[in-house]
């Protein structure tokens, strides 16, 4: 990214101007340098401090982040103090591109990818060719250009943006199953549109016939993924033998660019061998990483996605007016120019419906059918169909057709069109869509729910482990801290579930609570100390960071507990087995909203359960009396149900399954 106007060294051409003799290297031709290298420092720091900015602030107003930011780049093209912004297309495609996918990669799921895979290959390839070649036959009709050309911008705004797609999709609260759908398509749409916007390319140098583009193809896509299983076997195989963080986290910086480059030298696709390489190492990390290597590299990645999207969509906006200006002068009618923007726009919008819907019924017949799964509704086909937000990736590939390409200045006002109608068009309406076709988005409660049943599990095969390794010389009193603690972890998932008005007065709530006070006290001690100078600073930092990991965790589970806008809990959610299957849904309670044992007792309870086969109600783990794990205790019935309001999950104590 240049400014390129009102720069007087540029434009003058004159002493100061690099590469003349007048100037050399000495007085102000070293200062007309420095001068350049300070604009371009200060550009750079300004476009991605006001993009963080614009982002901080769309998330506190509860606007979608792309919206705001290219409409805000948009307005800023315009003003005249604001230099013209440059778009290095090699910047976008190998700065840019490679880290976006990977930290999106990295964080995919490669089990929810697998049922997929034949939705996902017919978004990513076959809606890509379909919408390039659509996009070809009306821009031949409308505008005096080649085949070649009129393919290559087809290919240029085919591939929606795994940004837009991606956040614009996690902001309107869409059903997981549909962004991961939307996710996989956006991981490898654009190999699919890049490749054919370099065949493209050469077949306007009249340099390829089909049979040849069609081979291009196939071994970019082969390739790609060959070298990106190569380069991830490579890290994997490093990652083992690193325990530093801080060398693991350098190693993952490289990744994207390990696969990246690699196939890009020998012609593959590198956006295939970056994804690839991202999938596996993401499967792979629990594994392969230390939990420490894992968290920094969660973090790092998070903090440059974040940068990174918000300095793109603030870049599509600065794009606006120079783009805009060469294409009204260019010579072309004006008529015919709006006429073409106008049916390109529609082109692409409708082709993805034309598309998506006999794909997703196809997609069903071929791999979900036969695991029973239900028939896909047209509501889902119909949500993907509007979920298709052009970024980036487009404007970069606009900028790479060659100079002498016909009509170029009218292409690149189309690709700008497409990216921002789409982004305008879709992006506003889809939470409207969403709420129309009454699509019900993740429920924060059902994942408290299954997290605490998974929770649970994970605490029964902790202490299982931990009873098969206590030896005698194991001291009784730790024993008894590693239980208390494995199962406080188990019952504080638990008490986020139930009653929002009892979420203050649980037993984990409270241990949160008074554990902050100590910290912070704890906090006081230690910096006071570090201000009398008497400790090695080393030693200092080591107490803090153990604070500091302490806190964060509590702070994250205090932050989960204060989320009650979503309480709604569907009512079979999780696994099966022989007794969820015997018991019946609902029993006659003996003792409605209450437990008999602890109003015997004078004790208060947290939550309350009911057990299937006889209607006992009794209260949860997480209460003082613990009598509904008595209950199971004492006669064995296996399954219980909460009796929570909103509630209606089930829970097997003898296969400690969700149901």
């Amino acid at each position: 990214m240049v400014p390129l106007s009102g720069d007087p060294v540029y434009a003058t051409g004159g002493a100061d101007a690099p590469g003349r003799r007048g100037g050399g290297l000495h007085g102000h031709g070293r200062r007309g340098w420095q001068d350049i290298r300070v604009e371009l420092a200060f550009g750079l720091v300004g476009l991605i401090a006001v993009a963080v900015a614009l982002a901080a602030c769309a998330r506190r107003i509860g606007v979608a982040e792309p919206l705001m930011l290219t409409v805000a780049g948009v307005v800023a093209s315009y003003l005249p103090f604001i230099p013209e912004v440059g778009l290095d297309p090699e910047l976008v495609l190998l700065g840019l591109l490679p880290p976006l996918l990977y930290t999106t990669a990295i964080s995919t799921s490669l089990i929810d990818f697998r049922p997929k895979k034949v939705s996902i290959t017919l978004l990513s390839v076959g809606l890509v060719l379909f919408t390039t070649f659509a996009v070809a036959g009306v821009v031949m009709l409308l505008l005096p250009v080649p085949f070649a050309a009129a393919v290559a911008i087809g290919a240029v705004v085919a591939p929606p943006d795994a940004v837009a797609a991606t956040a614009i999709a996690r902001r309107v609260g869409m059903p997981r199953r549909i962004v991961t759908l939307l996710e996989g398509e956006s991981l490898f749409n654009d190999a699919t549109a890049l490749v054919t916007l370099r065949t493209a390319i050469a077949a306007m140098a009249g340099a390829v016939s089909l049979w040849e583009a069609g081979a291009d193809f196939l071994l970019a896509a082969g390739g790609g993924a060959v070298i990106g299983l190569v380069a991830a076997a490579v890290l994997a195989f490093l990652r083992r033998r690193i325990t530093d963080p801080v060398l693991d986290t350098s190693l993952s910086l490289l990744a994207p660019f390990a696969a990246y480059l690699p196939a890009e030298a020998v012609h593959s696709s590198g956006v295939i061998a970056v994804v690839t390489c991202g999938l596996i190492l993401g499967h792979g990390a629990p594994v392969w990483q230390s939990a420490a290597s894992r968290i920094a590299e969660r973090t790092n990645w998070r903090t440059i996605q974040f940068i990174l999207e918000s300095g793109v969509f603030l870049l599509i906006g600065l794009q606006v007016r120079h783009i805009v200006e060469d294409a009204w002068n260019s010579g072309l009618p004006h008529d015919t120019l709006l006429i073409a923007c106008a049916g390109v726009l529609a082109t692409v919008i409708l082709a993805r419906p034309v598309w998506v819907f006999p794909a997703t019924y196809v997609a069903w017949w071929m791999e979900g059918r036969r695991r029973g799964t239900p028939k896909p509704q047209p509501t889902g086909a119909a949500v993907v169909s509007w979920a298709g937000m052009r970024g980036v990736v487009t404007l970069a590939a606009a900028m790479l057709l060659p100079a002498d390409t016909p009509e170029l200045a009218t292409l690149r006002l189309l690709a700008l069109v497409v990216v921002g109608g789409t982004l305008l068009l879709q992006g506003v309406s889809l939470p409207w869509v969403v709420r129309a076709l009454r699509l019900r988005g993740p429920s924060r409660a059902e994942d408290r729910l299954q997290e605490a049943a998974l929770l649970q599990q994970a605490t029964s095969a902790g202490l299982t482990a931990l009873d098969e390794h206590v030896t005698d010389a194991t001291p009784v009193q730790i024993v008894a801290a590693l239980r208390g603690q494995a199962d406080q972890r188990a019952r504080a998932a638990w008490e986020l579930l139930g009653r929002s008005e009892s979420d203050r007065v649980t037993p984990g709530g409270e241990y949160r609570r008074l554990r902050l006070v100590m910290l912070a006290a704890e906090r006081d001690v230690v910096l006071r100390v570090r201000d009398t100078g008497t400790l090695d600073h080393e030693v200092l930092q080591h107490v803090m960071a153990l604070l500091d990991m302490e806190e964060s965790t509590l702070v994250r589970v205090t932050e989960a507990e204060d989320d009650i806008a979503d309480t709604t809990l569907a009512g079979v959610v999780g696994g099966d087995c022989e007794h969820l299957r015997d018991a019946p849904a609902t029993a006659r309670p003996d003792t409605p909203d209450s437990c008999a044992e602890c109003v015997a007792a004078g004790l208060v309870w947290v939550h309350l359960r009911m057990c299937l086969a006889c209607g006992h109600i009794a209260c949860c783990e997480s209460s003082p009396g613990n009598h509904a794990v008595e209950h199971f205790q004492t006669t064995r019935h296996p399954v219980m149900r909460s009796v929570e309001p909103g509630e209606s999950w089930r829970w097997c104590y003898v296969d400690e399954l969700l149901g």
